[in-house]
């Protein structure tokens, strides 16, 4: 029988897999792939995860969200591409935010195509540019937000 842990800045490792009610041997015997000795040494720090671990983790604790995690986070090639860490919501918050930014784009989609008909970008088009550019995004990371939040509940491609 494993103790509780008492340490104060706990990983978001050791953290998803108290919160999904597991001990380390019990989370263990769950993905089988991973022991117990390296499950303490990923949540202390003492070794980094693999990227290989990380969907079995994800899918022992019921977070999805540890995958997008590690990329914004951990990954080499995601830091570089400054991937933004998509940060819990609900399903009405994400939806209203698509919603959101989607009404927003639909205002500049004339602008869009003045700054796209010559096939370059002026000086003076770059400001209103990299304003849809940033939507954009935004659109990208509440698409991710969504389907997150779907995996998370548990839903399957087929079923939707």
């Amino acid at each position: 029988m494993g103790r509780k842990s008492i340490k104060a800045n706990k990983n978001i490792y050791q953290l998803a897999r108290e919160a999904a009610g597991l001990t380390r041997e019990k989370a263990s015997d769950l993905i089988r792939y991973i022991s117990p000795e390296r499950i303490e040494k990923i949540e202390s720090g003492k070794t980094p995860v693999h990227p290989d671990e990380l969907p079995l983790l994800a899918k022992a604790y019921k977070r999805p969200d540890l995958l997008n995690s590690y990329c914004a986070n951990e990954c080499p090639i995601g830091k570089c591409k400054e991937i933004g860490e998509i940060k819990n919501c609900d399903f009405s918050q994400v939806v209203l935010q698509i919603l959101s930014t989607v009404s927003l784009l639909e205002s500049q989609k004339n602008r869009l195509i003045e700054i796209s008909a010559d096939g370059e970008i002026s000086d003076d088009e770059m400001k209103d540019f990299n304003y849809i550019r940033t939507q954009l995004k935004a659109i990208s990371d509440q698409s991710e937000a969504l389907r997150i939040w779907i995996e998370k509940m548990g839903y399957q491609e087929n079923e939707l």
